[in-house]
């Protein structure tokens, strides 16, 4: 992207950080939800995809977590910043990625501590029922 295409499309001043956090955060927004469907159902389906395109390939078992799925976007938007030409955007959806990945991994974090609970709750109801 040239100079005179970044002050084109994001203005004559240099983008801080929070405006570039900004910018993800309305990426991230229910118009997006509207268009492309829910972020977290979406990379679900692409880790299952993954999943069964790398076992079918390669004929090993891969398991790719949702998570995982955000994180390889990064890191593709990543490696697209050290070829090619400076563009914003690479950085902008860098962080909009990180942002569902540690999304994605608390509600997966959560749901794994109700589940621990759960089996704990059951196993004292066991328990206090037995005395």
């Amino acid at each position: 992207m040239t100079k005179k295409q970044v002050n084109q499309f994001y203005g004559n001043t240099i983008m801080k950080s929070t405006e570039v956090l900004d910018k993800a955060k309305s990426l991230l927004s229910e118009d997006r939800e509207k268009t492309h469907g829910n972020k977290i159902e979406n990379h679900e389906n692409i880790a299952r995809l993954w999943s069964s395109y790398f076992q079918n390939k390669y004929k090993i078992a891969i398991l790719v977590s949702p998570e995982d799925v955000a994180n390889l976007m990064n890191l593709l938007k990543i490696a697209r910043t050290q070829a090619g030409k400076f563009n914003l955007d690479d950085y902008i959806d860098a962080a909009g990625y990180a942002a569902i990945a540690g999304e994605i991994a608390m509600q997966r974090e959560k749901q794994r501590i109700s589940a621990t609970l759960g089996e704990k709750n059951a196993k004292s109801n066991k328990t206090t029922k037995n005395k």
